[in-house]
């Protein structure tokens, strides 16, 4: 297991990372940490491994772009002393692309969107032990589609900054493809963007599986 007793391990992004979570930071019983993914990582470190105390936070704050969160990093993120960072963010910054096309200040460019992901990882990549860069998805199978077409710039930016600065890259789009050639998107997201609890369950997996995790344990 990646993580040691006593780590705290801060999930920074947008919508799919909030999903509920008190802002701008959630963490503790009841909804506090929201009902996506983060909430079921958290569910199954406890269940898996009961004998590690671990600090889930959730930093995630709807409707961000990779521009906002870094506004707010040194505070929601920094600040909090984390000895792990998850990143996940990008949704936004393509999503405005497409359903505000007349309003392209509300978008993130792909240049400035690098900028901003390499900051991120600079802020914190000397006080902690590892930093985690979730790629941004759109649970579209045709990689043809404008919006996955375009999506797929902005994961392939995290995999290289990952490469480049030793980060874990965790690929949500290729699970979502390999979920999507025997079951409909509809299943995991009506929007294709915002994951029900299937969808949520499948992401902690996929997370877990970066984080040396025994599943079967």
């Amino acid at each position: 297991m990646l993580f040691a007793n006593g780590d705290r391990i801060v999930f920074a992004g947008d919508s799919v990372t909030d999903m509920g979570s008190v802002k701008p930071v959630g963490e503790g019983l009841r909804d506090n940490l929201g009902h996506g993914y983060v909430r079921v990582i958290e569910s199954m470190l406890a269940a898996w491994y009961p004998h590690l105390n671990l600090r889930v936070t959730n930093s995630g704050i709807d409707g961000n772009t990779s521009r906002d969160l870094l506004a707010r990093f040194d505070r929601d993120v920094v600040a909090l002393q984390p000895d792990w960072v998850s990143v996940c963010i990008g949704i936004n910054d393509v999503w405005r692309q497409f359903d505000l096309p007349g309003m392209p200040d509300c978008a993130v460019l792909p240049e400035e969107y690098e900028r901003n992901i390499q900051e991120m990882i600079l802020r914190v990549k000397d006080r902690v032990k590892g930093v985690f860069l979730l790629s941004p998805y759109y649970i579209e199978p045709n990689r043809e589609d404008p919006m996955r077409k375009r999506m797929d710039e902005y994961g392939a930016i995290c995999e290289r900054l990952a490469a480049k600065y030793g980060c874990r890259f965790v690929n949500f789009q290729q699970m979502y493809e390999d979920f999507c050639r025997y079951q409909h998107s509809s299943r995991v997201a009506w929007d294709r963007v915002h994951p029900n609890q299937m969808g949520a369950t499948l992401m902690a997996r996929e997370f877990l599986r970066h984080c040396d995790f025994d599943f079967a344990g």
